[in-house]
């Protein structure tokens, strides 16, 4: 569940949340005009910390950098899924990687334009949803993702069985979430968040509406075990989970995140897998 941004509401006419289901049609349309009227304000408030071309996983601050995830990058085609304004795809870039980064949102991709020019790494930017790739089987030698697209779909399987297709055999994909028990607190980085207020187990998903009760923003809840066993459909293996540990330190909220609820629970969740050989 997201952290509200008031001017986004307002320009989308969102009146409510209701408890009832969104197909895929529903949302990608949802999430498509939502960060289009939020990507001012998101990069307003988060764009310090994400940087331009810098590759964070997530607001613990794990940084590609540091981590490897990836692996050695340097020649590989690469393509990062949900990209907001692509500074992950600039990163890699500058480290020699060949990169496509996509998004849903125009107004996402305004920004990664923008950025493009102001930063002098150009890359390559698809509009698309990552439950419908336009991209050839086989075609990259990695996949990429930090809290993009993949919590937006209506059904993650079909992004990971998406994401199998356009790898080549052995190749990784790594993407980060929220992580699924984070569902069952209130969205809120207080001590109000510290208490259970619904089911893990209620995949109902979280669904903003308009007086029409068009949808104008939607989030879908799975559990650790959901990933799992769409990671194992797709042909993918997982090799790790990891759940970053709040840094001593970092003070930073960002949503939903938070110190005092960074040092009891987690909030990201980032799966490393890859296509089998």
């Amino acid at each position: 569940m997201h952290n509200q941004h008031v001017s986004a509401e307002a320009t989308l006419g969102t009146t409510g949340i209701v408890q009832r289901g969104a197909d895929a049609a529903e949302s990608r349309a949802a999430n498509r005009i939502w960060w289009d009227a939020d990507a001012d304000d998101y990069h307003a408030t988060h764009g310090e910390f994400l940087g331009k071309a810098d590759f964070v996983w997530c607001p613990e601050g794990v940084r590609e950098e540091n981590v490897k995830f990836l692996g050695n990058v340097a020649g590989q085609r690469i393509l990062e899924v949900g990209c907001g304004s692509a500074p992950c795809a600039r990163w890699l870039t500058k480290q020699n990687a060949k990169v496509v980064a996509f998004d849903i949102s125009a107004g996402m991709l305004r920004h990664a334009r923008a950025h493009n020019a102001e930063t002098g790494v150009s890359v390559p930017l698809v509009q698309a949803s990552a439950d419908q790739l336009p991209f050839a089987d086989n075609s990259f030698d990695a996949a990429c993702s930090a809290f993009g697209a993949v919590p937006f779909v209506a059904d993650s399987g079909v992004v990971m069985t998406e994401v199998a297709r356009v790898l080549r055999p052995g190749a990784p994909w790594v993407f980060a979430v929220t992580h699924p028990m984070r569902w069952i607190f209130p969205d809120d980085p207080g001590p109000n968040g510290l208490t259970v207020t619904q089911s893990y187990f209620d995949r109902t998903p979280y669904v903003e509406v308009d007086d029409d009760g068009r949808a104008t923003y939607v989030e879908h809840h799975r559990t650790l075990g959901d990933y799992v066993r769409q990671l194992h459909a797709a042909g993918l293996e997982l090799i790790d989970l990891v759940e970053p540990e709040w840094p001593a330190g970092h003070t930073r909220n960002w949503g939903q995140w938070s110190p005092l609820r960074g040092k009891l629970f987690p909030g990201t969740a980032i799966f490393r897998t890859r296509r089998r050989p």
